[in-house]
């Protein structure tokens, strides 16, 4: 897939069916070190050992599943924050900011970077005078959370692609801190209740969030190396 969108570096992120259980990822990464970094789910009893193999492998960020069933709770979150900060990683959450109208005092102070996943998985409908999203752009402004520019079926009005609604919440996000915005297809789309998309229409979506070449060059290359330890 990797091949055929012409992307050269990706990121797998651990699906909630497997739980805490990483070896399918982790076997993914070891097979293309280069290529590939890792966001994984652990829970509280996860040993300092087992975070720094984890690290070798090519991990960079543990994911908080608010939403789904599988995940780890959001109250899980700062106890792991706290544990994974001398490592330089991340935390990423699949949340509906919509449901967090005070979402920039429940993370500004993490002594890790946090990565908001799907535009902040709040519907279109809602979204931009919703207080949380409105919160979640607040959260941005502080420099130390970021926003995946993925999943636009998730959150759209639509039942297949363009999607093109989603257009005016991916440029507000965009256009407030594209120094903290990364994208992703979200392939192979689990979950969803729209026509199954096809991962080429997805990229050439973003040219339209993002109308500005250099812009989405730093999107798409420079954000994700230093977010995710890519070399540069």
């Amino acid at each position: 897939m990797h091949d055929t969108l012409g992307v050269q570096r990706g990121v797998l992120v651990q699906p909630s069916v497997y739980g805490t259980d990483n070896t399918a990822m982790m076997d993914a990464l070891s097979a293309h070190p280069d290529r590939l970094r890792g966001v994984a789910v652990v829970d509280l009893a996860v040993s300092q050992k087992e975070l720094e193999e984890l690290h070798a492998g090519g991990v960079r960020g543990l994911r908080i599943n608010v939403l789904f069933k599988g995940g780890v709770p959001i109250s899980s979150a700062r106890g792991l924050a706290d544990r994974i900060a001398a490592l330089g990683w991340h935390l990423q959450f699949l949340i509906d900011v919509g449901n967090h109208p005070e979402l920039d005092k429940e993370m500004g102070d993490f002594p890790c970077p946090v990565v908001i996943d799907h535009m902040g998985h709040c519907a279109v409908a809602k979204a931009p005078a919703d207080p949380g999203f409105n919160a979640l752009l607040r959260l941005l402004d502080g420099g130390n959370c970021w926003v995946k520019l993925s999943g636009p079926y998730r959150i759209t009005g639509r039942k297949a692609v363009p999607f093109d609604d989603v257009t005016a919440i991916a440029r507000t996000l965009a256009e407030r801190r594209p120094d903290r915005m990364v994208w992703g297809t979200d392939w192979p789309h689990p979950s969803i209740h729209t026509d199954m998309p096809n991962d080429g229409d997805l990229v050439d979506m973003l040219a339209d969030w993002v109308p500005d070449a250099e812009t989405r060059r730093r999107i798409l290359v420079d954000n994700p190396a230093q977010l995710y330890d890519f070399p540069r």
